[in-house]
């Protein structure tokens, strides 16, 4: 059985399940399109603009894949100030990260930074991203909170389009929570000497 055979097996299979559960249909499309990263949102949006027929919801996916391609992105470093250092329970902190337009196109407008799974730390879930030219880098950055509990914790992020579709790099928070921790305070007596320096700078 070569691969289009193949595909058209998997897909026949998929279609005579029958089911009319949607959230079912929705787990099924992620499962067929797993290499796109496809988030439920979308796959929810694909089946139903094809009235949850998840064959011909596959092959809209596909059609759209084809004729929009995705941005890129690699990661380029953590600039983290105390990056490697452990933080307290319950502490607001910073994580930034340098990112690089590493495709042929510039990046359009609506992109953004999402937490995708993991432990979920603070309030913030989304940062907007701006656009950025071919092979330019730009710095982002997260106010994140530190779980209540000691331990050692990791959030995944990643960059989505305006229209849900996630590309490039994946983005690590790994965080040690630790009574003795000292990232804040860092991060802290950092602000203070930047803000101190441009202040002694505009006198």
């Amino acid at each position: 059985m070569d691969v289009d055979e193949l595909d058209q097996h998997l897909l026949h299979q998929f279609s005579c399940m029958g089911t009319t559960d949607k959230d079912d249909l929705v787990k099924q499309l992620q499962r067929v399109l797993d290499g796109s990263h496809l988030n439920e949102a979308t796959a929810a949006f694909f089946l139903d603009m094809n009235n949850w027929n998840l064959q011909a919801a596959i092959g809209s996916y596909c059609d759209f894949e084809a004729t929009c391609k995705l941005p890129s992105m690699n990661l380029v470093c953590d600039t983290t100030i105390g990056e490697g250092e452990s933080v307290q329970p319950n502490t607001k902190f910073v994580k930034s990260w340098i990112v690089q337009n590493s495709g042929p196109e510039p990046w359009p407008e609506g992109l953004c930074l999402n937490f995708t799974s993991g432990v979920q730390m603070g309030e913030v879930t989304s940062i907007p991203v701006p656009m950025l030219q071919p092979r330019a880098t730009t710095e982002l950055s997260v106010e994140l909170v530190s779980p209540p509990t000691l331990g050692v914790y990791q959030g995944k992020w990643r960059m989505m389009t305006s229209n849900g579709s996630y590309f490039g790099d994946i983005i690590w928070v790994i965080v040690t929570v630790s009574e003795s921790g000292t990232l804040a305070v860092t991060q802290q007596l950092h602000h203070l000497s930047t803000s101190h320096s441009n202040d002694d700078q505009m006198l």
